[in-house]
């Protein structure tokens, strides 16, 4: 058996693709017996590396997965200790710093809301994130120089010398601010944006996409954490600031680089404007009679310039259905003569979309407030407990580096054994939906809450007996949390974006965000009540100053119980849920080829065009008889180039073509003698062959047939 395997889609892969070629080539002047430079013997070596780990070469095709990890280690890198920047260096009092930083980090999730919606409607993913880039450079540049400033001097806060430095701090904060939450809202969607969900292989990798992206996110968050927090306490707070600076000019240097190699889609006009219409139109009509048949209610013949898909009718909400319906007064010459009158099929069911989301939304509210436990009462927990191993200590908020960890752990046993598993033995080839997937992170969040419960009944008894637990009994309760956030939080993200009309793909990825930021606040209530409920007439309530005193373990069971409500509601929401359909308006036509697997056939999918049963003249016009030859028993390399079309006529034999990302037991085309293969440029694939195997080929110039 022998194979080449690679795919390239812009300039950068092909270099790759030909140092590999030139790896190749020294094993063969090797074998020989002739000699290789140096460098060709550091290429073998890398590219030996890089097949043994070949998805990760994959992740070329995913531009957006860096820039999202510099954005957090950037973010996280300002955010992570800033409170201890504002006690320490600026002198702030305790409750003064607590509320700065609250009122920054809302605002930090708040304003995403406002970059989904200039992105959406008026200036496109690409753009809203450019400009977001350029005003959150702009702001930790300032932030840096704050800080060297601040530490540069003696500072005793007198002259006014505090004052005028927090002002400085916090125009840089609040430019972050505004830059962070365009750039939350638009990159998600934008390097969704870059996979193609008309081929299966594109969707498949798209998938896989919002989990890569999730964990650049907790990537960066533990390098900021743990690398520039170290330098920003133990070196100097400015050189830990300037890191984290660097970090974004990085990010916005390989996103204007990247510009030519981007798809970009174009806002279509105001999602929120024509959400407004069918709300009007419905209102106007309140008493019109809706058709028995839908096919009569209004929708245009044809997709939008900007590609905006036709969506089908629903029967749910059936009242909006009254913007759609059609009178004398609202068709003139068959055209529409006012929006605000007469909607379309699609915008009332973008509308649909929107309110079927709420409900999902609003319980993702109430996992979030009981999820931020990890921040808040977790680290009040450990912070009672024997942070020693031996001659080390462990900082209780470290252990959000465990769970960080664990994230990562849990999403590379997801996707190689949990996916793997699910699609064998649902046997309907997607495995987990992403309802299902959510549904089973909102339940170990509830063991997680009743694993917690259990330390802190073992933390007391432990306290009562004059003994201090160790720390390491919290290990288990992140671990767990950490496998609810994989299946809940990275699902959520891909929720959000596949339910969302086309028009309202960054607002709604922005509402995960925002979720989040009000289950914060949800939690701040909720402890609020329960230290006040449980407090009183000589109690000192489950939390208390002194946690040993207290009753933590109750508060978690409280949480936990909680949890299981919002599981069994989240049940009931996801079972009635209608999933987002869409008409396909894409017809495509070529030459059938033997696939093990009936649709889509791939050479649709990869544009690989066949000739059958060639005649005389048309062999003579093509001129195979001067072409190459490639035997399977030869020593030297399979013929490619990835910049060009390749034709190939199979002389004898027989070959199955694999193309790079399928399985080879699934998905395969098959070409025997006769067959005159067109492979276009950038293709990459394994050729198995099961006996000799003899090819004819060339490389096409530009224009050539």
């Amino acid at each position: 058996m022998e194979g080449k395997r690679s795919k390239a889609l812009h300039p950068l892969r092909s270099l790759l693709h030909s140092l590999r070629d030139m790896a190749m080539e020294r094993d063969d002047s090797m074998e020989r017996g002739e000699g290789s430079p140096l460098i060709l013997l550091v290429i073998t070596s890398f590219f030996r590396v890089a097949a043994f780990f070949n998805p990760l070469l994959d992740l070329l095709e995913w531009k957006c997965l860096g820039f999202e990890y510099l954005d957090s280690v950037a973010f996280n890198g300002i955010g992570a200790n800033l409170i201890v920047y504002l006690h320490t260096v600026l002198h702030g009092n305790n409750a003064a710093t607590a509320a700065n930083v609250a009122t920054w980090s809302g605002t930090c999730f708040l304003t995403p809301l406002f970059g989904a919606i200039v992105a959406d409607t008026y200036w496109g993913n690409y753009k809203t994130i450019l400009v977001s880039l350029i005003v959150y450079l702009i702001g930790m540049v300032t932030v840096t120089s704050s800080a060297f400033s601040a530490t540069s001097k003696s500072f005793d806060c007198e002259g006014g010398s505090c004052h005028s430095s927090s002002t400085f701090l916090f125009c840089g904060l609040y430019l972050v601010a505004i830059g962070s939450g365009g750039v939350k809202a638009a990159l998600l969607p934008f390097g969704a944006e870059q996979f193609d969900d008309e081929i299966p292989l594109e969707r498949e990798r798209k998938g896989a996409f919002f989990g890569w992206f999730y964990l650049c996110i907790t990537l960066g968050a533990l390098t900021s954490g743990t690398f520039i927090v170290w330098i920003q306490e133990n070196i100097d707070w400015g050189l830990g600031y300037c890191i984290a600076t660097i970090c974004m000019a990085a990010a916005l240097a390989a996103f204007v680089l990247g510009t030519p190699n981007f798809r970009r889609r174009l806002p279509t006009g105001s999602p929120l404007e024509s959400i407004v219409q069918v709300m009007v139109a419905s209102y106007k009509k309140w008493n019109a009679e809706l058709p028995r048949d839908s096919s009569l209610l209004f929708e245009i013949n044809k997709i939008t310039s900007g590609g905006q898909q036709k969506l089908p009718h629903t029967n749910e909400f059936r009242f909006l259905d009254k913007a759609a319906t059609m009178s004398a007064l609202d068709l003139k010459d068959g055209s529409r003569q006012s929006s605000w009158s007469l909607c379309t099929v699609t915008q009332v069911e973008e509308l649909k979309m929107f309110l079927r989301l709420i409900p999902i939304w609003a319980n993702s509210i109430v996992y979030a407030a009981v999820f931020a436990q990890m921040f808040t009462t977790f680290i009040q927990q450990g912070s009672t407990m024997n942070p020693k191993i031996g001659s080390f200590s462990i900082p209780p908020a470290s252990l959000c580096s465990f769970e960080i960890i664990s994230v990562m752990g849990w999403v590379f046993v997801y996707n190689n054994f949990i996916a793997p598993a699910s699609k064998k033995y649902l046997g309907n080839g997607t495995g987990l939906s992403q309802l299902q997937r959510m549904g089973i992170g909102r339940f170990l969040l509830v063991l997680a809450m009743l694993t917690a419960a259990c330390n802190e009944s073992r933390r007391l008894a432990s306290a009562k007996a004059g003994e201090t637990l160790s720390i390491l009994w919290q290990l288990p309760q992140f671990f767990v949390l950490a496998s609810s956030e994989v299946f809940n939080n990275i699902t959520q993200l891909e929720f959000f974006f596949a339910q969302a009309p086309d028009r309202m793909k960054s607002i709604c990825t922005a509402m995960v965000l925002f979720s989040m930021s009000l289950g914060n606040y949800l939690n701040s209530f909720i402890i609020t009540v329960i230290a006040k409920v449980t407090s009183g007439e000589g109690e000192l309530g489950w939390i208390p100053d002194d946690l040993n005193k207290g009753h933590l373990d109750y508060y978690f069971l409280a949480l936990a119980g909680l949890s299981v409500v919002n599981f069994f509601a989240y049940q009931s929401l996801a079972g009635s849920y209608t999933l987002k359909k869409v008409i396909s308006e894409t017809s495509s036509s070529g030459i059938p080829v033997t696939c093990s697997r009936p649709e889509p056939s791939l050479e649709v999918v990869y544009n690989v065009r066949v000739e059958r049963d060639l005649s005389p003249e048309r062999m003579a016009e093509l001129g195979v008889d001067r072409w190459a030859v490639w035997k399977s028993g030869a020593r030297s390399r399979l013929p490619w180039e990835w910049n060009v079309d390749q034709q190939v006529y199979v002389v004898s034999g027989e070959v199955r073509v694999v193309p790079e990302g399928a399985k080879s037991g699934e998905r395969y085309m098959k070409f025997v003698a006769g067959d005159l293969v067109h492979y276009p440029k950038w293709f990459g694939a394994d050729l198995l062959f099961d006996g000799p195997y003899e090819e004819r080929y060339r490389f096409l110039a530009p224009g050539d047939d």
